[in-house]
């Protein structure tokens, strides 16, 4: 049996997940999170195989949570299954210890498939990932500008992007205004961008955003 732990804001979604995965017969649902703190509790006490993971989350988004699971003792299987495109987070996500990551679009047969993979102790990668990967390696220049950003400042360049305003950044990642703000100052800095204008044409360049 495959014991499975889901993390995810929306009472819904774990809801739904829970249903299609307890269905397959061979994977229980041990615990359900909301955000990190209830996570951090489940960690404690709790003992699982898999861990369904969304990346937004209130307070600490689910790359930091990814991070901090590196100082756990024993290595945490995780399934990032996120709202979010892969090539917007698939590539950091797994840089940051996940083994594998969907679309929360994605057929539940197929989420089905990535957890037993991933319960094996093998990466669950799917094509558009892997051709992402395959085109990384291809570049001789090292990084593009965007990948040299730290998580907060690429989850805040995405947002800048699409037209959202500094005070609702700082709401949905869980930051003051003022500290959203410098890290628009950073994105700025690093990819030599004047204005959200010059952002949302980088993203829109680099395939970020549609």
């Amino acid at each position: 049996m495959i014991r499975v732990v889901l993390v995810d804001d929306h009472a819904l979604i774990r809801r739904g997940l829970r249903d299609s995965l307890t269905e397959a017969g061979d994977i229980r649902i041990v615990g359900e999170a909301g955000d990190y703190g209830e996570l951090r509790q489940l960690l404690h006490d709790t003992e699982f195989d898999v861990l369904l993971l969304d990346i937004n989350l209130p307070g600490r988004s689910g790359l930091d949570v990814l991070h901090s699971l590196g100082d756990h003792p024993t290595r945490i299987r995780v399934l990032v299954l996120t709202m979010y495109p892969e090539d917007q987070y698939a590539i950091r996500a797994l840089k940051a210890g996940a083994m594998g990551y969907l679309n929360k679009s994605a057929d539940p047969t197929q989420i089905l498939a990535a957890v037993r993979t991933i319960h094996a102790g093998r990466k669950y990668i799917t094509p558009a990932i892997a051709e992402a990967l395959a085109e990384r390696l291809s570049i001789d220049d090292s990084e593009k500008p965007h990948e040299r950003l730290s998580d907060r400042e690429f989850q805040t360049l995405l947002r800048l992007s699409t037209g959202q305003r500094l005070s609702d950044i700082a709401v949905e990642l869980n930051l003051s205004p003022k500290t959203v703000s410098v890290y628009r100052a950073r994105v700025l800095e690093k990819l030599s961008l004047q204005s959200n204008a010059d952002l949302t044409a980088y993203c829109l360049r680099n395939g970020l955003i549609d």
